[in-house]
Parts: structure tokens; sequence; C-alpha cells
């Protein structure tokens, strides 16, 4: 029985360091894909307590000590005074496990008892506020780069979400430039899936904290329907998930109807796929949205053929 025992217990390890190797290969690929990370980046990650950022801080941790560059690697939670939040659970473990952390008060809660309005939701004003008060947490503690814990799901959910109801082809960009210019925000977790991540986070003996806003668990929420909905697809289709994750790597202009792009639909057969990728940043520059926004083949595809 003890060995039998024992012999799970090693199945288990061996299959999470096959995951960690994984989710490490993938996060590395993403950081080279986009250029995220760069030699004396001084990077923040924002920690919700929750088990996404929490896999995010542990392998960039694991990435640090091998990367080829060199970069400083710091934590920061905000704590935005929803009653009940374990702020405290979250400081005891990074101070255990000796990293430069920031824990910052900040009076979410009240702002939003006080400025919501009677048929709206708060999530959207919460991550504004949220935002806001990184963006000067990082400019104070000059960060080159603000690290999320958005992954791949999270993209993908936020595209139908932007397909069925906005009535436009966008998702959170792997990398982004904020309006101001002051910051760039980075999601190195882009190709990871939620369900690998669910799986991994217990193998960093971090805290997972709920956030403990009384309005981010309303499952009757559009995000929460999508969602849903994928994982229903990806139930009927297997491999789904990995198909749609390529797709939003691989966009053919010259095969939409944005006509901001009108110099990509001329039937001139000169127009090759190098020439549109040009002319499209060209379009996109002149727009003034040519930061972190690459419109070349570069794509998902080879990685998450192999998940």
């Amino acid at each position: 029985m003890i060995s039998l025992r024992r012999e799970r217990e090693g199945e288990r390890a061996r299959s999470i360091e096959a995951l960690e190797r994984s989710i490490l290969r993938r996060v590395g690929r993403a950081i080279k894909d986009y250029r995220m990370i760069e030699d004396g980046d001084r990077v923040l990650v924002a920690i919700s307590g929750g088990k996404d950022s929490w896999t995010l801080l542990h392998i960039l941790r694991l990435l640090q000590r091998r990367a080829p560059v060199r970069f400083d690697l710091f934590a920061v939670n905000i704590d935005q005074g929803y009653p009940g939040f374990r702020a405290d659970l979250i400081e005891e473990y990074l101070k255990r496990e000796g990293y430069e952390y920031y824990i910052v008060p900040n009076p979410t809660y009240r702002i939003i008892q006080e400025k919501l309005e009677p048929g709206t939701t708060a999530c959207a004003l919460c991550s504004r506020l949220r935002r806001g008060a990184l963006y000067r947490l990082a400019k104070e503690l000059k960060a080159t780069k603000i690290a999320l814990g958005h992954h791949a799901d999270d993209l993908m959910v936020t595209f139908l979400l932007s397909v069925f109801f906005r009535g436009e082809i966008r998702t959170m960009p792997p990398i982004l430039r904020s309006d101001d210019g002051q910051n760039i925000v980075i999601r190195p977790l882009c190709y990871v899936f939620e369900d690998e991540i669910r799986r991994y986070v217990s193998h960093t003996g971090a805290p997972v904290v709920s956030c403990a806003s009384p309005y981010c668990e309303d499952e009757t929420a559009l995000r929460f329907q999508m969602k849903a909905l994928l994982n229903e697809l990806e139930g009927r289709y297997p491999r789904l998930k990995n198909s749609l994750l390529a797709a939003l790597g691989k966009v053919n202009l010259t095969h939409l109807m944005d006509r901001r792009f009108l110099p990509l639909l001329s039937a001139d057969s000169s127009v090759t796929e190098g020439r549109a990728a040009l002319v499209a940043q060209t379009i996109l520059e002149d727009m003034g949205a040519g930061d972190g926004y690459d419109v070349s083949p570069q794509c998902a595809h080879d990685e998450a053929s192999h998940l």
C-alpha cells in the first residue's frame, strides 16, 4: 500500500514537472515573439491573489534565473478595500518567498459605492480604477513593464465578446502601450490555457485568495456566459481552443471588410502578403496604433499545435 502511494505521488510529481516545463516553454516563447521583456527591464507583476497572477509570478521568477537577459521582478497587490479581502495572506507569502513586493491600499470599493449608477456593472469601473493605480505605481517604482496574468482563455473570451456584442474584431493584445505612452503592459501567459494554470497553481504553494468583490462572481454576466460557451465548444470539438488561439495571431487582412485597409483589397497581383503587411503597418501607424500591434504572419500556431 505504501509503495503504491509513493508510486502515485511520483507520477503526480512527474506530471507537474512536465506541465511546468510546458508552461515555461510557452511563456518564454510569448516573451520572445512579442519582445515583452528586454535586458535591464524592471517588471511589475500585478498580484490579485488569484491563480493566474500567482502562476505568472512563479514562472517569471523561474525564467529570471535562466533567461539570457537580466531583468528585475517585483510584485504589487492593490488592496481595493473589499470587506474580507485577505491581503495579509498575500503579504505573508511574498515575504516568506523573498520577493520584492508592495501592498498598496486603494479606496476602490468606496468609490464604486459612491459612483456606480443604477443598472450598470461595477467590473468596468473597478478595472479602470485598478489600472489607474497600477499605472501610477509603475511610475513611482520605476517599472518599465507591467505584467498581467491574463491567459489564452481570457484572450479568446474577450474576442468572442468583441465580435458578438461590439461588432469589432479585437482582443487583449500580448503587449500594449498605454494611451498616454507612459506604460507598457505585457501578458506573458497568452499562450497558456486556464485549465493548465488551475492544475499548476497548487504546486507554487501560494495562497489563492478571492478578490472579495461582491460584483465579480455574477454568473449571468456576459463574460461568464462566453467562457461557458467556449468550454462547451471545446468539449464538443476537441482542440478548438488551440485553433482559435492560433487564429488570433494569424490575421488575413485582405479577406476582411475593414475599409481602412482598402489598399490591401486591390486586384493588383503585385500585392503580396509581405507588401500587404507593410501597407497595413503603415496605415496603423498613421492611425496611431502602430505600437505593440503586430500585423505580420507571426502567430501562436506552432506552440498551440503542441499543447
